[in-house]
C-alpha cells in the first residue's frame, strides 16, 4: 500500500510539473491594435522587450506593451525570464481605419506659425513637454484603471487626419471632450504631475500626469490649472478646468496619453463615453 502511495504522489508530480510547463509564464490583457495598449504580467525577475526594446518590469512581473497610430502588422515580443529560458512571440497588430476631420477658422499663425521669436518658443516648449515625459520610475498607479477625466460630447478622436484651414498637418493624437470653460477635470488615475504649464504656444493650459513606467496623460487647452509639478494627484481629484487656450476654435479638453515614446489611444483605457454624451464611435473599428 505504501508502495501505491509512493507511486501515485509520483505521478501528481510529474503531473503537475507538466501542466506548470504548458502554462505560458506570463499574460498579456489589452487591445494588440494599433493605437493600443496592453498590461503585461510575468515572472519577478524576468526581462521583457518590445521590438527590441527593454521595457520596465516592476518586482511583481508588471509591464506595458504599446503601439503607435501607423504600428506595422507585427510587433515583436520577448522575455528572458530568471531560469535562464528566452520566450520570442510575433504579436499581430490589427490595423485600424481613421477619420478625416477638417477644423476651419483658426488663427492662422496658429496652424503654420512663423518668425524667429515663435519658432524659437515652439522648440523650446517641445523641450520641456518631452522632459516631463521621461519620468521612470516603478510605480504602478496605472493598475488600479482609468475614468473620464471629463464627460461631454466626444468631438475629435485619435489618430484622425486633420484638415486645418484647408491645410493637411499632423494627425490628432489625442480624443477631444467639448464642454464649457470651467468645467472640472479630474484625474484619470492615480499619478506625479510632471508639467503644469499655463500657456504652450499649441496647446495652451497643459499639465502632464506620469502614472508610472512612463505611461503619461497630457490635458491641453486648459482654463485654469489647480496642481503643481511634483504634486501626487489621486483618481477623481480636481486637476484642472476646461478651457479655449491655444490652438482651438471653441472649448474643450483635449486628452492625451504616452507610453514611452510611443502615442497611445486613452479610449481604450475608459468604458464608452455615455451614450448622451457620444457623437463618435469609441476607439477605430480594426
Amino acid at each position: 500500500m505504501l508502495h501505491l502511495r509512493g507511486c501515485l504522489l509520483v505521478v501528481l508530480m510529474v503531473l503537475a510539473c507538466a501542466a506548470a510547463a504548458e502554462t505560458p509564464p506570463y499574460t498579456l490583457s489589452g487591445s494588440i491594435v494599433q493605437g493600443g495598449i496592453v498590461f503585461g504580467k510575468t515572472l519577478p525577475g524576468s526581462r521583457v522587450y518590445q521590438d527590441g526594446q527593454a521595457l520596465r518590469v516592476s518586482d511583481a512581473g508588471d509591464f506595458l506593451l504599446g503601439f503607435t497610430r501607423d504600428a506595422p502588422a507585427s510587433s515583436q515580443f520577448r522575455i528572458r525570464l530568471p531560469d535562464g529560458r528566452q520566450i520570442d512571440e510575433t504579436l499581430e497588430v490589427k490595423s485600424r481605419e481613421y477619420q478625416i476631420q477638417r477644423i476651419d477658422g483658426l488663427p492662422q499663425q496658429k496652424v503654420t506659425p512663423h518668425g524667429p521669436g515663435v519658432l524659437t518658443r515652439i522648440r523650446r516648449e517641445g523641450a520641456v513637454v518631452s522632459k516631463a515625459r521621461r519620468r521612470n520610475d516603478d510605480r504602478q498607479d496605472f493598475l488600479a484603471g482609468f475614468i473620464w477625466p471629463a464627460k461631454g460630447p466626444i468631438t475629435g478622436v485619435y489618430g484622425s487626419q486633420r484638415i486645418l484651414n484647408g491645410q493637411p498637418r499632423r494627425p490628432h493624437f489625442g480624443v477631444d471632450v467639448a464642454a464649457p470653460v470651467g468645467t472640472p477635470v479630474r484625474a484619470p488615475a492615480a499619478g506625479i504631475v510632471t508639467l503644469a504649464e499655463p500657456d504652450l504656444f499649441f496647446s495652451g493650459g497643459t499639465l502632464i500626469i506620469d502614472h508610472g513606467h512612463r505611461l503619461t496623460s497630457s490635458f491641453l487647452h486648459l482654463h485654469k490649472l489647480h496642481v503643481a509639478v511634483g504634486d501626487r494627484v489621486e483618481q477623481g481629484e480636481l486637476i484642472a478646468e476646461v478651457g479655449a487656450t491655444g490652438r482651438v476654435t471653441g472649448a474643450h479638453l483635449d486628452w492625451r496619453m504616452n507610453l514611452r515614446d510611443r502615442r497611445v489611444d486613452p479610449q481604450f483605457l475608459v468604458p464608452p463615453m455615455p451614450d448622451v454624451h457620444r457623437i463618435s464611435s469609441s476607439p477605430g473599428k480594426p
